[in-house]
């Protein structure tokens, strides 16, 4: 501060003096004092035409001000009034008072009257105290620190000796000078010439605010044209070059650190991407997959759901694999990259929402909840297609019959032949509508049969149930109008019986007799012709037993035959003893006797082909015994041999045999002998196809199932690929950090000893019990509970409550690792930025890659501080977030 007053005093003391000596001094002044303020005003969005004017009312000054100062003015006065501009000018002088300058004859009321002199006083007291002042070379500063630093640069060059700020420049071989030697590339220095200062001043001048984005802040003609130019001016725009040249050593040295910092991140990042997208593609499979797998839409025909049936075959044996690789390979990419996270020291990586690998799972594991839950309903469904079509073909058998039975019923009860019918006809007729009254309550049996079969299957949704329906009801709509026309011509037929005595009781007897007996025939032909639905050999056994029994009564059905027919000779022989005049057939019922010897032959011819039809049943499903067997002996052995390997590896994860190479080795032979274990598990998935298209629904001699057998091999695949990629990653971290293999021996000693229930993990109790054997000083105490809370922060994140042993070997090698932070990087940025509190687009680009320039520009927030100027970054920001300290 006081060297500072004593240059001021100096400066001041020849002020008047100097612009008497020269007035061109004063141009040259305010051409170089209004181009360095403009320089400092763009970065605020304005810049000043008439220095004197332009600060009159105070404002741009306080601008100017804050902007060189980095630091915030006290509000100004927005008021046009002169009282205004006074107060706003004196909050500027104050600030720079503030700042150890004494200011002398410096008055606001002066610059708000436009005092030319006094302004640029003002001025050039700012450019000394903020441009000139903090310079220092080899223990001289401001005025003749830069000196110093110009006459160091440019001493290598000939034809040029800095000993000044006026005369020395005149030839602009010193400006070409320093531009040469911190810039070489920019200026040719051997075709210049010291006669040509015209060229040179302009060369110098034009390249500066090209490149070095120095503003034109002298005019060559100016500097050649004045004997002695402007001491000032020369000195505030070499004040310049000073500052552009000075931090290029430490830009560089900070840009390197943050590439270095930026590649890591940019490589962990497109890690992310690749995890992020693998991700995605599985989620989204699954999301279309689900809906296809959780849809119930039955199909109408059994081709339909064996079509379905097969392509769920096709799901399962040509689509899931590679995705159940995927979701192994996403597991073991996740693992990797948290492995480089940490060795980094990175944060650890968070992926996007539902991305998780607990999501990935929960997601897979839905999956294979509707896949089992779509395989039960394929089967359920065949069974109940099987069901509906057996149902189907009994309900039209049966209507069948009972519409043949019913054909020509209605015309019969309708016909009046009984009014003109003689009295032996009459009781001919009455006794036919008994026999017919009989008949008709022995068929109530099947038309309620048939209206069971219709209702279930309406509740069984069968397809063509409308038409069912409407057959249904058709029949039940004729069996009531039969029971009303039979009602009705029973009335009239007893109406008519008073008039009539005579019934021919042995025409009776055999109607009566012949119409159960036809009755019996018919059940007995629908009963042989039934189709029928069996899955085990008892059941085929239980059927012939009952068609067995079913022939023992033939005998017996037999006499009864022979007793009608009887019936029926003995009336041949009485009207033909007694010569009675009987016109038709018998009047009480329509069966002849050449009908019942019809249907009983035709119940003869039947049951040789029911005993057939039992006899291939049998075999069938003697053979699908077979295949149970054959899928049976195969499960039991494969089912054991994949828990006995699942617990081999176990063991083999947590014990300590040789070298992790070695144990690397031992794993990947282990992973290729089970691998070569695959055609046994082919040929179980060929056996159990076969008892799928069989239609085999149970397997009593095994309790394992084909998804018990797939679900433990996928399981055995993944814990393997996991066991291995553990290791590998063990392997990374020992090498990253230096631990030798009896380190790492020393360490899965400790983790192993109190690893008591051998699960791979230690619980908190566990980990601190190995801490302190390791020699760990955490004392019982709230202390010691705060240390061991800071650890399990670092061993477990994500407070699962339990600790890996990658994140033991982590933690125990983490303390000597030698990485960047934070603070170094935002340091650095901040040497970049010229100690400003942020940093420009055009700054990054010119002192970083491209590449890496803009991918921080692309991820820098923008600067949000007072004294931000247009296009500023957040440099912080972006350094905390680069180790997750924020969100980048």
């Amino acid at each position: 501060s006081t060297h500072f007053e004593s240059v001021y005093m100096q400066q001041e003391d020849s002020w008047d003096r100097d612009l008497l000596l020269d007035p061109a001094w004063e141009k040259q002044q305010r051409k170089t004092f209004t181009a360095w303020c403009n320089s400092h005003l763009r970065k605020a969005g304005t810049q000043i035409d008439n220095i004197e004017e332009d600060f009159r009312d105070g404002l741009k000054l306080m601008l100017l001000l804050e902007v060189i100062s980095g630091e915030r003015l006290a509000k100004p006065e927005r008021g046009k009034m002169r009282v205004h501009k006074i107060s706003n000018v004196n909050k500027a002088l104050d600030f720079i008072a503030g700042k150890g300058v004494k200011l002398v004859s410096i008055g606001a009321e002066e610059i708000v009257d436009g005092n030319a002199k006094m302004t640029l006083g003002m001025i050039w007291t700012i450019i000394l105290r903020f441009a000139i002042q903090d310079i220092s070379v080899e223990e001289t500063s401001a005025k003749e620190g830069l000196l110093l630093w110009c006459q160091r640069k440019t001493a290598p060059y000939k034809n040029v000796n800095i000993q000044n700020f006026h005369i020395s420049w005149k030839d602009g071989l010193g400006f070409c000078a320093l531009i040469h030697r911190h810039r070489p590339e920019l200026i040719d220095y051997g075709k210049l010439r010291k006669d040509d200062p015209m060229t040179n001043l302009n060369t110098a001048f034009e390249v500066a605010e090209k490149y070095l984005d120095i503003p034109k802040m002298l005019d060559a003609e100016d500097i050649v044209n004045t004997l002695r130019p402007d001491e000032k001016a020369v000195m505030t725009y070499v004040s310049c070059y000073y500052h552009a040249f000075s931090g290029k050593q430490k830009a560089e040295t900070a840009a390197n650190r943050i590439c270095k910092v930026l590649a890591v991140n940019q490589e962990n990042e497109q890690l992310m991407e690749d995890y992020e997208k693998l991700a995605s593609d599985l989620l989204e499979w699954i999301r279309r997959t689900v809906p296809w797998l959780e849809n119930r839409a039955p199909e109408n025909t059994m081709q339909a759901m064996q079509q379905k049936l097969e392509d769920f075959r096709d799901y399962r044996r040509q689509h899931k694999p590679p995705k159940v690789q995927e979701k192994c390979q996403l597991e073991i990419n996740f693992n990797t990259l948290q492995t480089k996270l940490r060795l980094s020291n990175r944060p650890a990586f968070m992926p996007s929402e539902g991305k998780m690998v607990s999501d990935i799972s929960n997601a897979w594991g839905g999956l294979e909840g509707a896949e089992k839950g779509y395989e039960e309903w394929l089967l359920n469904e065949i069974r109940r297609l099987e069901r509906l079509d057996h149902l189907a073909e009994k309900f039209r058998q049966k209507a069948a019959i009972h519409e043949a039975w019913t054909h020509g019923k209605e015309e019969m009860l309708q016909h009046r032949d009984y009014e003109t019918a003689s009295l032996s006809e009459i009781k001919a007729l009455l006794k036919k509508h008994e026999a017919f009254e009989s008949d008709l309550a022995a068929h109530q049996d099947r038309v309620e049969q048939i209206a069971a079969i219709a209702q279930e299957l309406n509740e069984l949704d069968y397809y063509d149930s409308p038409s069912v329906n409407a057959r249904c009801q058709r029949i039940c709509d004729q069996w009531d109008g039969l029971g009303n026309m039979t009602q009705k011509r029973s009335e009239a037929l007893q109406r008519t019986e008073k008039l009539l005595e005579t019934i021919d009781q042995l025409y009776l007897e055999f109607a009566k007799r012949a119409a159960p007996f036809n009755n019996w025939m018919e059940g007995a032909m629908e009963d042989l012709q039934d189709t029928f639905i069996v899955h085990t050999i008892e059941e085929i056994q239980g059927l012939s037993t009952a068609h067995e029994q079913f022939k023992a009564t033939l005998p017996e059905a037999d006499k009864e035959r022979q007793a009608i027919l009887g019936i029926h000779n003995e009336i041949a022989k009485i009207v033909q003893t007694y010569h009675v005049n009987i016109a038709g057939s018998n009047p009480y019922t329509a069966i002849d006797p050449q009908e019942v010897n019809a249907k009983w032959d035709k119940v003869r011819q039947l049951v040789p082909q029911r005993d057939q039809a039992l006899i291939e049943e049998h075999a069938r499903q003697q053979n699908n015994e077979r295949l149970r067997r054959q899928f049976a002996n195969q499960a039991n052995v494969i089912g054991p041999w994949i828990q006995t390997k699942m617990e081999e590896i176990g063991r083999i994860s947590i014990e300590m045999h040789g070298t992790l190479e070695d144990q690397l080795t031992h794993l990947r032979q282990y992973e290729k002998n089970i691998v070569n274990y695959k055609p046994k598990i082919d040929q179980l998935e060929g056996d159990h196809q076969l008892i799928q298209e069989a239609l085999i629904f149970d397997n009593k001699h095994t309790n394992y199932t084909m998804e018990h057998i797939r679900v433990g091999w996928e399981q055995l695949l993944t814990t393997i690929a996991r066991t291995i990629n553990e290791i590998e990653n063990q392997i990374l971290t020992r090498d990253a950090k230096g631990i030798s293999q009896e380190q790492m021996n020393e360490f899965r000693a400790s983790f192993n000893h109190f690893d008591r229930d051998h699960s791979g993990t230690l619980g908190a109790e566990e980990f601190k019990a190995c801490l302190i054997s390791l020699g760990f000083d955490i004392a019982n105490d709230s202390q010691g509970e705060a240390e061991f809370s800071r650890i399990m922060s670092i061993v477990d994140p994500n407070r699962m409550g339990v600790v890996t042993f990658q994140a033991f070997i982590d933690f125990m090698s983490r303390e000597t690792a030698d990485t960047d932070t934070a603070d170094q990087v935002m340091a650095s940025f901040k040497v970049l930025a010229g100690d400003k509190s942020y940093i420009l687009a055009d700054e990054l680009r010119r002192e970083l890659p491209p590449d890496q320039a803009e991918y921080c520009i692309a991820r820098m927030a923008p600067y949000t501080g007072p004294d931000g100027a247009p296009g500023a970054l957040d440099y912080m920001s972006f350094s905390t977030a680069l180790y997750g300290e924020s969100d980048l």
